[in-house]
C-alpha cells in the first residue's frame, strides 16, 4: 500500500476521533497527517513526510488549541430586560394579598405589580422582599 494511502486513512482516523471526543487533541494531528499524504503522494519522501506531519501539527496544535480553550472558557451571557431583575431585592410599598389582589414593589426605582410567590402568604409594607419571576407585568416575590 503506498505511503500517501496510509497518511490520508490516518488523517480520517484522526479526524473522526476528533469528531467523538470534541477535545481539540486529534484535528492537529489529522491535518498534519493530511498534508504530509498529499505531500507523499506529490513525491517527497517519507522522511520529509514524517517532519511535516510533526512540524504542522505542532504548529497547529500551539496556536488553534489555546483559541478554543478561550472561546469554551467565555464567562455567560448577560442577563438583560426582566431575565435581569430575577434574584434582585425590592421594597414592599403596598402589602401583598394575592387572594386579594393587591401587591406593590419597587425593583431599581421602578414600581412593579407583585404577588406573593407562595399563594398563601401575605407581605406587609416596608419589608424587603426576592424576586423569584417576572410572569407578564408583575413581579413574583418572597420574603
Amino acid at each position: 500500500m503506498p505511503g500517501w494511502v496510509i497518511w490520508i486513512l490516518a488523517a480520517c482516523g484522526l479526524a473522526v476521533g476528533e469528531m467523538l471526543s470534541l477535545g481539540l487533541y486529534l484535528a492537529p494531528f489529522a491535518i498534519g497527517a493530511a498534508l504530509a499524504g498529499v505531500l507523499d503522494a506529490l513525491g517527497a519522501g517519507g522522511v520529509v513526510s514524517w517532519l511535516v506531519f510533526l512540524v504542522v501539527s505542532l504548529v497547529t496544535l500551539g496556536v488553534v488549541r489555546p483559541i478554543a480553550r478561550r472561546h469554551r472558557s467565555m464567562p455567560p451571557a448577560l442577563r438583560s430586560g426582566t431575565a435581569a431583575l430575577v434574584g434582585k431585592q425590592a421594597m414592599v410599598l403596598e402589602r401583598i394579598a394575592n387572594n386579594e389582589g393587591l401587591g406593590c414593589v419597587r425593583i431599581d426605582g421602578e414600581i412593579w405589580t407583585a404577588r406573593a410567590y407562595d399563594e398563601d402568604s401575605e407581605i406587609e409594607a416596608g419589608k424587603r422582599v426576592s424576586v423569584m419571576e417576572i410572569r407578564g407585568a408583575t413581579a413574583m416575590v418572597s420574603e
